[in-house]
């Protein structure tokens, strides 16, 4: 991705206060001259910036602002170690708002909508986010939160919701529901924003089938605002990022080295705009592509690839590095599955085992056929012999906010 001028400036901008400004940048560019960067080239000689890092900075040393300035604090999503604290302005708040607003925009939506906002609310980024950008568009929000499905439904019915966002596990329960109750056609809904974590196509028709909605993914993260820097359009062929917000990069997450625009590697992100915490060449750990070229779509913003998985997300058996993504794959190419999986790797009797749990609605006399037709196309696609196992629709764990799917027993 070539970095525009308005992009340069505003980087340039950024650096020439930043060590002064922030603590955290005063100490991790102590050796660093950034009035060295003039340009791309010399911009990606600057060191990255990861989460363990941000988190040597609490609580508030990535602060680049008075504290006074200071009006909300946010927290990246973890229960372990010490928590990342992103402190935000009052202007950060509003361009915030601001991205979040375009990302209804290009999902169609409009003031005359109904959004039934139930991702997280609190220190957690997502629902608050929802929230602030369906209220800057003008739409009636509900801010549900998560949970409590019977609530959720009837308030779908009874204020006829048009838009429901969500994560793709909620939607997923919600929809189950719906189609239990059988009340699909009393529902108004007819879009669905969904972010938060990672989800396979199969999963996405099976939302979209059973809601009856048009499905768009969401981006982002807390330590650079949060989701609403980017979402897929109409054409449902990668999602679009803010660049007058952000700058992004792909890179090999071992070399560092900086991919060519279609190669697949680890997202890194440079906010622009951001006066609270703003962050030089932060490692997201998504692993992703930017998409070359225009969108048939007809908008400017570039975009990246779905998030195939995370480097911290992948997991290595007998040799072969495994992401979400691919169980995904399988279970899409393989008819009689169902989306819902769950993996269990354990070394038992001094060898790596791994059990693939995964949903069919077939018989259970066909279910031997259909576990072998998994297991090959696993080694085809990603050269590895795996333990498959059928299970009924329902039968794996459903969750309110992110499903975890993938068990590592080894350790």
């Amino acid at each position: 991705m070539e970095m525009n001028e308005y992009q340069l400036e505003n980087i340039k901008r950024v650096l020439s206060t930043i060590k002064e400004d922030s603590p955290f940048y005063s100490k991790k560019y102590a050796d660093v001259d950034v009035s060295v960067v003039k340009d791309q080239k010399s911009f990606e000689k600057l060191p990255f910036t990861d989460k363990a890092d941000l988190r040597e900075a609490y609580p508030l040393g990535l602060a680049a602002v008075p504290e006074e300035k200071i009006v909300r604090i946010h927290s990246s999503s973890g229960t372990t170690g010490t928590p990342v604290i992103i402190p935000y302005t009052r202007q950060d708040i509003d361009d915030w708002a601001l991205m979040f607003e375009r990302c209804y925009r290009m999902a169609g939506i409009t003031e005359k909508d109904r959004l039934q906002v139930t991702p997280g609310y609190g220190l957690w980024t997502a629902g608050i986010g929802f929230q602030t950008g369906s209220e800057r568009l003008g739409a009636l929000t509900l801010p549900m939160g998560p949970g409590n499905t019977e609530k959720q439904i009837r308030f779908m019915k009874d204020f006829q919701t048009t838009v429901l966002c969500s994560t793709s596990s909620y939607a997923l329960l919600l929809s189950e529901e719906i189609k239990k109750m059988g009340i699909g056609k009393e529902l108004a809904l007819k879009k669905g924003i969904i972010g938060s974590e990672r989800w396979g196509d199969k999963m996405r028709k099976r939302i979209a089938g059973e809601l009856g909605v048009e499905l768009y993914d969401i981006y982002g993260l807390t330590e650079i605002y949060g989701p609403g820097i980017g979402i897929s359009c109409d054409y449902d062929n990668g999602i679009h990022l803010w660049n007058d917000y952000i700058y992004f990069e792909i890179i090999n997450p071992k070399t560092g080295k900086v991919l060519p625009d279609g190669e697949e590697g680890e997202l890194v992100i440079t906010t622009l705009r951001k006066e609270g915490a703003p962050l030089i060449r932060y490692r997201t750990h998504d692993i992703t592509r930017i998409i070359p070229g225009r969108c048939p779509c007809g908008s400017e913003y570039p975009r990246i690839d779905i998030i195939m998985g995370r480097t911290d997300d992948m997991v290595k058996v007998k040799g072969v590095n495994m992401y979400p993504a691919q169980f995904e794959e399988v279970l899409s190419e393989v008819e009689g599955t169902e989306s819902e999986y769950q993996v269990m790797i354990d070394h038992l009797y001094g060898k790596d085992i791994l059990t693939l749990y995964f949903e069919t609605g077939m018989p259970e006399d066909s279910w031997k056929s259909l576990e072998d037709k998994v297991c090959a196309r696993f080694k085809t696609l990603v050269g590895a012999t795996i333990n498959p196992k059928a299970v009924h629709i329902g039968d794996l764990p459903r969750s309110e906010k992110k499903t975890s799917r993938i068990f590592d027993n080894r350790y």
